[in-house]
């Protein structure tokens, strides 16, 4: 469930637009009336504004957004006015093309995806970028990690919550005997159940590992991988069971300690407010004792904080 508030009242996209470039006209910007406008508009809405904006005063409202804000609030704008498909493709590209690649952020998303949402972002990137997603696994990943990633965006998959038992406990067996029943590891096998099987069919065999075995499939991947391969994995099966609990995870970690992983932390929000944010808050909730109003409200500040805490929507 999204979190976003819009108006019941809705101005249309025109005078959206016109509000907008007022609020960039003369010196210094408006944030605050942009930061009004865009953090309360559905992606419809945020596409029609676009349009309206090049068509009335021929310039993207890309570039003017880029040349009017700055620091944290210039990146969580940006990636908000794109599509989910689009927004998608450029945190993937974003993070291959880092200076320090963040493997861990594409992995992230690759990983958390449906066979639905990989494809559409999978076209995106290649219209954006003029490259095949593949390509850029092939040469910003290595080893298993990489092995996985490939099949994960190649292979389509079933969407649905019907499960075959059987299937589901052989597959179990295979996972015992490639990982724990064995000295080292046979990563071919969870590469092929990890890739292949539903989100629903990946829980059922999660469950029916731990009645067989008496130790959870998420302790097995800890013990028996490591690196990127082990943090694929990892984010398939979470996200297999409770996806809203895996990201109530991502942000925690981003905000535990001294300082902040703002790129996480914008990227989670942004990307999940229009599809699971009301699930992942309480879901961080449950697990922290703490509302993510008041953690992210305690993390950032100025525009920057009114701007995410808006696509929060109310605190309860």
């Amino acid at each position: 469930m999204s979190t976003l508030t819009v108006p019941p009242v809705l101005t249309s996209p025109r005078d959206d637009a016109m509000q907008l470039y007022r609020a960039f006209k003369g010196l210094g910007c408006d944030t605050a009336a942009v930061v009004n406008i865009l953090a309360h508009r559905d992606v419809t809405q945020r596409a029609l504004i676009q349009q309206e904006y090049r068509t009335m005063y021929s310039e993207d409202i890309f570039k003017r957004l880029e040349s009017e804000l700055t620091g944290k609030l210039e990146t969580a704008v940006l990636l908000w006015m794109h599509d989910p498909a689009g927004r998608d493709a450029i945190v993937v590209r974003q993070a291959f093309m880092a200076s320090s690649t963040n493997v861990q952020a594409a992995t992230e998303v690759i990983c958390s995806r449906t066979p639905s949402q990989i494809q559409m972002f999978k076209q995106h990137y290649y219209s954006k970028f003029g490259v095949h997603l593949e390509h850029e696994i092939e040469r910003y990943t290595s080893g298993d990690h990489k092995q996985l990633l490939l099949k994960y965006v190649g292979t389509p998959r079933y969407e649905g919550l019907e499960v075959d038992r059987m299937a589901v406990e052989q597959d179990a067996k295979a996972l015992f005997k490639a990982g724990e029943k064995r000295l080292g590891t046979d990563e071919k096998t969870f590469v092929k159940i990890f890739s292949e099987r539903s989100r629903a069919h990946l829980a059922a065999i999660d469950s029916a590992y731990h009645n067989m075995y008496g130790n959870s499939l998420k302790k097995a991947v800890k013990s028996e991988t490591s690196g990127y391969f082990e943090r694929g994995l990892l984010t398939i099966l979470q996200c297999s069971q409770n996806p809203a609990q895996y990201f109530a995870k991502v942000l925690h970690k981003a905000m535990k300690g001294l300082g902040t992983d703002d790129t996480t932390l914008i990227r989670v929000i942004v990307t999940r407010t229009e599809i699971d944010m009301q699930y992942i808050k309480a879901e961080y909730h449950k697990k922290y004792k703490k509302t993510l109003n008041d953690a992210v409200h305690s993390e950032t500040s100025g525009h920057y904080r009114t701007f995410l805490l808006s696509l929060l929507g109310p605190k309860h």
